[in-house]
């Protein structure tokens, strides 16, 4: 059988990729332009994202609500009948009064709202970075099955080749018996099941059909190639023929699975842009290793400095420093100024030069705050949580550290594994490559191809999926170390 039409399916394969290539080429589409999309897509419309700044607005705006002084109080008084006074009749009663706290309260309110509404900016920030963590995390893993789809698809086709060559070789041997049954007319039955059963074991474990280790000595020597052989190659080919048919079974339920993962994914990838599920995600050919462009110990420094969640904690934490000092000062009195000012009527029977005319009366109020227990309360609550802030960042810069050296050691793992993977990958092609040669010259058993394919197989697999977590772990360490986009 011909070689070149033996792979003619594989190399047809081949094609259609170098011509996706260069659709893709063509087109403008590349990886870096496609994800930079998409994380423009995810800051402006995760629902999650834009809740968080949302209640970052909504905090801003309570800094002037509680730096603004408490309403006046307008208090009006009319008699029903005026009161009647020496000065003349009073008809009514007018008070003004405006409250102001303790000196300092205002301002120690205001600068707690601020700093909890920078508490909440970093709660957003926090939560877009995570947001973009998580597309380009899910966009890996969807090129991850693409890729896996795709490997498998193309060794159906080296299988499907194979099972053409096996086919061929199996309709051009004689059939086993046919070719010998006047040779071996001599022969005892059970002799004949002996060597053919031998034969056929030899021929599937990849051994040499020449080896006569197993036959009896009173077998002649004329009978022995021909009946051996015919019955090994007819048997072992169609054997061959199934094994083939049962591994591209395999696959196929494999490639099953993973258009459903697939679908699944998707419908994640989607919702994190907050569009329709079904909407297609596009995904280049080949995803190129990313890198980090800085060292890992600036990434260490800077997720210390400048992570979102530590950043929360500490303005938390002087955000309660104000509270306290606030609350403090609300235990001393507050000061009320005020005006009270009386309407008088003239009276006809009085003979008093103030007769007639209007009083005006400025007035002070002060609050006693004798009650302490509420202010103490108050007091320790805020000392409270501000213990409680304090043991807060000291478990996220615990827990941030344990991320880091998670996605250091994924980091460096992945790294190793795709030099690895590259050279083994690049080893087992070669192999099949040769051994697929020598089997359609009926040189190797089908045996070693399968295991060298199924290894060919694996190495593709992990290969792709070193790129995709060395990729996810670059995604990783900027997320700790709020290296990403802002």
């Amino acid at each position: 059988m011909n070689i070149k039409n033996s792979f003619s399916i594989k190399y047809s394969v081949i094609g259609f990729a170098i011509y996706i290539n260069l659709f893709l080429c063509i087109s403008g589409f590349s990886q870096s332009d496609s994800l930079s999309v998409y994380l423009e897509l995810a800051a402006k419309n995760n629902p999650t994202v834009l809740q968080k700044y949302n209640e970052y607005q909504a905090a801003l705006q309570k800094v002037p609500q509680v730096g603004s002084l408490a309403d006046p109080e307008l208090s009006i008084g009319v008699f029903l009948s005026p009161m009647e006074l020496v000065s003349g009749n009073q008809v009514a009663d007018i008070r003004l009064m405006q409250m102001f706290p303790w000196f300092g309260v205002l301002e120690n309110a205001k600068d707690e709202m601020s700093l909890m509404a920078k508490a909440k900016y970093e709660t957003f920030r926090d939560a877009k970075l995570q947001v973009f963590y998580d597309v380009q995390r899910t966009w890996y893993e969807l090129y991850r099955i693409q890729q896996n789809i795709n490997i498998s698809e193309k060794n159906i086709e080296i299988l499907r080749a194979i099972e053409r060559i096996s086919l061929a070789k199996f309709k051009t041997t004689p059939s086993g018996g046919s070719g010998s049954s006047s040779s071996s007319g001599n022969m005892s039955n059970s002799n004949s099941q002996n060597i053919s059963s031998a034969s056929s074991a030899m021929q599937t474990m990849g051994g040499n059909l020449t080896s006569n280790s197993s036959i009896t000595s009173n077998q002649p020597p004329t009978a022995l190639p021909s009946n051996s052989m015919g019955a090994s190659a007819g048997g072992s080919g169609l054997a061959d023929v199934y094994r083939i048919q049962m591994d591209m079974g395999e696959l196929e339920n494999s490639i099953a699975l993973l258009q459903n993962q697939q679908n699944t994914t998707v419908a994640r990838f989607n919702s994190i842009l907050n569009r329709p599920v079904k909407s297609i995600v596009s995904l280049p050919d080949t995803l190129k290793q990313d890198t980090l462009g800085v060292s890992l110990l600036i990434v260490s420094d800077s997720m210390l400095s400048n992570n979102p969640m530590l950043g929360m904690l500490k303005y938390e934490q002087q955000s309660l420093e104000a509270r306290t000092k606030m609350v403090a000062r609300m235990g001393y009195p507050m000061i009320g100024l005020g005006l009270n000012y009386s309407l008088i009527k003239k009276n006809p029977m009085s003979t008093s030069k103030m007769n007639g005319k209007d009083m005006i009366m400025p007035m002070v109020t002060i609050t006693l705050p004798i009650y302490r227990k509420k202010y103490n309360t108050m007091q320790t609550e805020a000392e409270l949580m501000k213990t409680a802030t304090a043991n807060g960042y000291t478990a996220t810069a615990n827990s941030l550290q344990t991320e880091y050296y998670e996605a250091m050691q994924l980091y460096l793992d992945a790294q190793r594994r795709i030099k690895l993977y590259e050279n083994q990958s690049l080893l087992a092609n070669n192999s099949l490559d040769i051994m697929i040669k020598s089997f359609s010259a009926s040189g190797s058993s089908l045996t070693d191809i399968l295991r060298i394919r199924q290894q060919t197989l694996d190495y593709e697999f992990k290969q792709v999926e070193a790129v995709v977590d060395y990729n996810t772990a670059i995604a990783w360490l900027r997320r700790l170390g709020n290296l990403g986009k802002q």
